[in-house]
């Protein structure tokens, strides 16, 4: 068959809750995909910012290779050493003090959202507890994340969500303060709003929510799912900030590939929180998806992945601004790190599919702008190859 049967093969068979691009990728190479019909595509969405080496890595590889020769799955009724070591190097890099790992992103919202209630209940000694999220937001689509994710697009059709959970306005501190009462265990927010549109959390309200929790013994949860393994120029977002989350989200990145998230917390909540038959996965911690992370922090740690983000990000934003200066279909340019927005005026999912054919993968976030969430491994060379492709569309599209 050739690609376009495989295509609608693929429409009768698939569950169609995805309008995916007409392209079936086969092989990746660096920060390059190849679909079946040999043709390359320079990547700038890491598969939603989860390939952070990029693709092709042997070490990583390899490492996965060894793990399933040697054990790949074996419950939580028993331990296994990648994940015992996994965990270490994970509070070595992120200043926690405990870890469960998860399947998702969203499992580890779930997670996270299940110890803010017991912490709040094991403290008063009732239920009821409410929780303050954000507008504009993403966390998953589970029942319980879509409970705490601000956009009604999303919740309209699963209505009732769970009760309790009230929107504040992100980057708008008086907002969160008009929320807060006896019954708040915990504020939830991404410390850089991804799905909502690039926004980073600002300095001021970022640490106000953090001596808002402190003051009331409320937790602060950060979604870093997105943000976070190194893709803000630091190991996780927050830690550009004078913050310290109690409770924080990890996944996409985190395994490079590998299905898993993680959430974390500190030793005070640990020890007020979820205990043996409060919370479970059969696969979550695996001894495969453990290997996973543990290679991918030895191979971050290795080549130094956060210094050289550092590096070539700033020289993305100057080719952003750039475009930006010549384009006046670009209104805005915001993000931090590698992961970085333009908000535009021409219908973004028509430039992404247009760079598409031009070999060039850029997704959308929100409903009017291009995100670039491109493997942490790129180099200048790479930024050079998008903003051209991209400027020569923009210049067609704006004729």
């Amino acid at each position: 068959m050739n690609s376009i049967q495989y295509m609608e093969q693929a429409e009768r068979d698939l569950l169609h809750t995805y309008n995916r691009y007409g392209v079936i990728l086969k092989s990746g190479a660096g920060v390059y995909l190849t679909d079946t019909d040999g043709k390359q595509y320079l990547d700038f969405a890491a598969g939603i910012g989860v390939c952070a080496l990029g693709y092709g890595n042997q070490e990583y590889n390899q490492a996965l290779k060894d793990q399933i020769d040697e054990l790949i799955h074996t419950s939580n009724l028993y331990y296994n050493l990648p994940v015992i070591k996994a965990a270490e190097q994970l509070k070595k890099v992120s200043g926690m003090d405990r870890v469960f790992f998860t399947n998702s992103g969203t499992e580890a919202i779930e997670g996270a959202i299940k110890a803010a209630k017991k912490y709040a209940y094991t403290k008063d000694g009732h239920a009821g507890h409410e929780i303050i999220a954000m507008n504009n937001s993403f966390h998953g689509r589970s029942l319980g994340a879509l409970s705490v994710t601000g956009n009604k697009h999303y919740q309209e059709a699963f209505e009732p969500l769970l009760e309790g959970i009230r929107f504040a306005e992100f980057n708008r501190l008086d907002t969160v303060k008009e929320l807060v009462n006896g019954k708040t265990c915990a504020i939830l927010l991404e410390t850089i709003q991804g799905e909502g549109g690039i926004y980073p959390a600002q300095t001021d309200f970022l640490e106000g929510i953090a001596e808002i929790c402190k003051e009331n013994d409320i937790l602060l949860i950060l979604d870093e799912i997105q943000c976070g393994m190194g893709r803000s120029g630091k190991m996780f977002a927050w830690q550009n900030y004078s913050v310290q989350p109690d409770i924080m989200t990890a996944a996409k990145a985190l395994g490079c590939g590998v299905p898993v998230g993680a959430f974390f917390m500190t030793e005070r909540v640990a020890e007020k929180s979820l205990v043996p038959g409060d919370h479970g996965t059969t696969y979550g911690g695996n001894p495969f998806a453990a290997a996973a992370v543990l290679k991918t922090l030895e191979i971050m740690e290795h080549n130094h992945i956060t210094e050289h983000v550092k590096k070539v990000s700033d020289y993305l934003w100057e080719r952003l601004e750039k475009l930006k200066e010549k384009h006046t279909s670009i209104l805005d340019h915001r993000g931090i790190g590698l992961m970085q927005g333009l908000q535009m005026s021409l219908p973004v999912g028509e430039v992404s599919k247009n760079v598409l054919k031009e070999g060039l993968i850029l997704i959308t976030a929100g409903s009017n702008v291009l995100r670039f969430l491109p493997p942490l491994i790129i180099a200048e060379r790479h930024v050079d190859e998008m903003a051209a492709m991209l400027d020569r569309i923009l210049d067609e599209m704006e004729r």
